[in-house]
C-alpha cells in the first residue's frame, strides 16, 4: 500500500484501523497532507471531507453519538485546531469518543514566529480524557515503544467507562506529501479488564429498607435509546413507591413514566410541595433540561440520592450527593429488582401521575382556535405530525424547553447537544447523524440564532435526502422573552436577543438547498404535515413565527394547566 513516507503518521493510521475506527472527518489543510494521504489508502475506513473545522467536529460528534463509535477528526496546524474547541467540549461532558488528530509544526519551532503555528500541546487540556504528543523524529525502538504505548492508552479512553475525546498533536517536518510502500504494521493494544460490578451486600441491605420505607424518584437525564434498561426500569416503577420522571432525550418510555416534566411541576401548588418530594433520588444519564427539577430538588431534605453510572461520578448536581456507583443503569436496576421486600406501601406515583394526566387531558383544548403564530402553536403541530420511527434533532435555547412540553413519541429517537447546551453546532451534529443513521429520516428543529451560528452546515451542498430542517425564526433570542431575568431586562434587546431580520432560508438557498417559508397560522398544520412527508423535495422549512406574542403565549399555557 502507499502511504505517507513518515512512519509516525503510519503508525496513527494502524492504530485507528485496530482500535476499530471507521469513520474520519477531514478539514483541508497542507500539514495534515501526509494524514489524508495515508487513509485514503484504507478502505475500512470512510472519509469525510467538511472545510469549517467547527462543522466537521460536530458533524463527527454526530456520526459518532449515532453509531455509537468513536470516530476521528484531522485539521492541519494553527488555529484550525482551535475550531474544533466548542465539539471537544460538548463530546467531553457527554462522553462522546472523539479522536482529534491535529497536525502540528515541530515542537522546535512553537512561538517562533513560523505561519500556522501555536501552542498546540494541551490546547483542549480539561476537555479531553487523554493526550499524546508525538513529534516526527528517527524510528528508534525506544520512541517506537513510547508512541505505540501512549496511543493504545489513549485510544483505551474511547471505548468503555467514562469514555470521551482524545487528542493525538502530531508535529510535522516538511516536505509533507512524499510517499512510500507501506511495510510495517505499527498498531498495538493495551487492553484493561473491567471487573463486573455487583452492589455490596451492604448497599443491599440499606436500599431494602429504603425501597420499602420511601419516596423514591428516578430522575433520567439524556441517553441513547437502551432496551434493556427500558424493561428494568419498567419493572422497578411498578411500585407506587417509585415515581419516574424523563425527558425526551432520555429516550425511555413506559406509560408508568412522567416525560413532561415542566408541565407537571406547574401543577403543583406551593402548599403541597412537600408531598412531591422524594425521601431518595435516583440519577441516571447525562444531562437534564428542565431548570425547575434541578431547584424543586436542590430545596427537597434528601435522606440519600444515589447517582448511577460511568459518566462524572463525582459530579454532584442536587447537591445531596451520597452514593456514586459506578455500573451501568440497566445492570443497577435489575439488581433492585431481584431484592425481595413489601412493594407500594406508599403511592408516590399516584400524586405525581394525576396532576401529569390532568395537564395532558387539558392540554388539546388550549390550542383550539388559536390567534397568532407563536412558538408554542409550532412545536403543538409538530408533535401532532411528526412521522413514525424518525431521528428527531433538537436545537438548544428556547428550542429544546419547547420540545419538553411535548409527551415524546415512543419509535422516535431524540437528540440534543446538552453537554454544554450551547447553540452552536446543532445542525452539524444532526447532519452527522444522518449520514451515520442513513437507513432512517432525520428531522432537525432549530431557531433562526442557533441556525445561522451554524450556517455553514449548508455548505454542504447535497445535505443527505433523509435529512429535513426546519427553522422557528421569532426574530432572534427568543429564549430571553420567555426566562426570568432578562424578559424584564431594559438591555434586553441590545445585549441580549441578537434581534435580526435574514431568513435562514435565503442563506440555505444561496447553497442550493431547497427552502420554503410560512407565516400564515392557518395553514401551519398543513403545510407542516407536508414538509415532514419523505417525498417532500424541500429541505428546509423556516416558520415565521410572532416574537410579541410567543412568550406570551407561553405565560397563558402555564397559567391555563395550573387553573385546569
Amino acid at each position: 500500500m502507499l502511504a505517507s513516507n513518515k512512519w509516525i503518521v503510519q503508525l496513527i493510521t494502524d492504530q485507528c484501523i485496530a482500535h476499530g475506527i471507521k469513520h474520519i472527518v477531514f478539514s483541508p489543510g497542507s500539514r495534515n497532507a501526509p494524514f489524508a494521504i495515508t487513509f485514503d489508502q484504507i478502505s475500512s475506513i470512510q472519509k469525510h471531507v467538511i472545510h469549517d473545522e467547527r462543522v466537521a467536529a460536530f458533524y463527527a460528534l454526530g456520526l459518532a453519538e449515532n453509531t455509537n463509535q468513536p470516530v476521528a477528526i484531522c485539521c492541519t496546524s494553527g488555529s484550525a485546531a482551535l475550531n474544533y474547541y466548542p465539539a471537544i467540549a460538548e463530546a467531553f461532558y457527554r462522553s462522546i469518543p472523539l479522536v482529534v488528530i491535529t497536525a502540528d509544526r515541530p515542537h522546535a519551532w512553537t512561538n517562533q514566529g513560523d505561519g500556522q503555528t501555536i501552542v498546540q500541546k494541551q490546547v483542549f487540556q480539561g476537555h479531553i480524557r487523554y493526550e499524546v504528543q508525538l513529534d516526527e523524529q528517527a524510528e528508534t525502538p525506544e520512541y517506537l515503544w513510547y508512541a505505540q504505548r501512549e496511543t493504545a492508552l489513549a485510544f483505551q479512553k474511547t471505548q468503555s467507562g467514562n469514555k470521551g475525546p482524545i487528542h493525538l498533536n502530531i508535529g510535522l517536518k516538511e516536505p509533507l506529501y512524499q510517499t512510500a510502500e507501506k511495510t510495517t504494521n505499527y498498531s498495538r493494544k493495551i487492553s484493561f479488564s473491567n471487573t463486573a460490578i455487583s452492589l455490596s451486600n451492604t448497599f443491599l441491605e440499606q436500599a431494602k429498607n429504603d425501597l420499602e420505607n420511601s419516596k423514591i424518584l428516578v430522575l433520567c437525564g439524556q441517553m441513547s435509546p437502551n432496551r434493556s434498561l427500558e424493561i428494568a426500569l419498567s419493572k422497578f416503577a411498578s411500585n407506587a413507591n417509585v415515581t419516574v420522571l424523563v425527558e425526551n432525550t432520555s429516550n425511555l418510555h413506559d406509560e408508568r413514566f412522567i416525560s413532561c416534566i415542566d408541565r407537571t411541576l406547574n401543577g403543583i401548588k406551593t402548599d403541597e410541595k412537600s408531598k412531591f418530594q422524594p425521601n431518595i433520588l435516583i440519577s441516571i444519564g447525562g444531562a437534564i433540561v428542565s431548570k425547575r427539577i434541578k431547584s424543586f430538588l436542590r430545596e427537597s431534605n434528601l435522606k440519600a440520592h444515589w447517582k448511577i453510572g460511568f459518566e462524572f461520578p463525582e459530579m454532584d448536581t442536587y447537591q445531596q450527593l451520597s452514593h456514586s456507583i459506578e455500573m451501568s443503569p440497566s445492570a443497577f436496576f435489575q439488581q433492585l429488582n431481584e431484592l425481595d421486600f413489601q412493594r407500594n406501601k406508599i403511592n408516590f406515583f399516584g400524586i405525581w401521575k394525576q396532576i401529569d394526566y390532568v395537564a395532558k387531558d387539558n392540554l388539546p383544548y388550549f390550542f383550539f382556535e388559536p390567534k397568532h403564530l407563536t412558538d408554542l402553536l409550532v412545536f403543538y403541530n409538530l408533535f401532532q405530525f411528526l412521522p413514525e420511527n424518525v431521528c428527531f434533532h433538537i436545537a438548544n435555547s428556547s428550542v429544546v424547553r419547547y420540545t419538553q412540553l411535548f409527551d415524546a413519541v415512543k419509535s422516535i429517537r431524540y437528540d440534543a447537544n446538552r453537554g454544554t447546551s450551547g447553540i452552536d453546532g446543532s445542525g452539524s451534529t444532526a447532519l452527522g447523524a444522518a449520514v451515520g443513521i442513513p437507513e432512517k429520516q432525520h428531522i432537525f428543529v432549530t431557531g433562526d440564532i442557533s441556525a445561522l451560528y451554524d450556517s455553514n452546515v449548508f455548505w454542504n451542498s447535497n445535505p443527505p435526502k433523509n435529512f429535513k430542517m426546519i427553522v422557528v425564526h421569532n426574530g432572534g433570542g427568543g429564549i430571553f422573552r420567555i426566562i426570568p431575568g432578562p424578559a424584564t431586562s431594559p438591555q434586553r434587546s441590545t445585549y441580549f436577543e441578537a434581534i435580526q431580520c435574514q431568513l435562514v432560508a435565503k442563506v440555505a438557498e444561496s447553497f442550493g438547498w431547497n427552502t420554503c417559508t410560512i407565516s400564515d397560522k392557518d395553514l401551519l398544520a398543513e403545510q407542516l404535515e407536508d414538509f415532514l412527508q419523505k417525498d417532500n423535495p424541500f429541505q428546509l422549512l423556516e416558520i415565521i413565527t410572532d416574537a410579541e406574542e410567543s412568550p406570551k403565549h407561553l405565560d397563558a399555557f402555564f397559567e391555563y394547566l395550573r387553573g385546569n
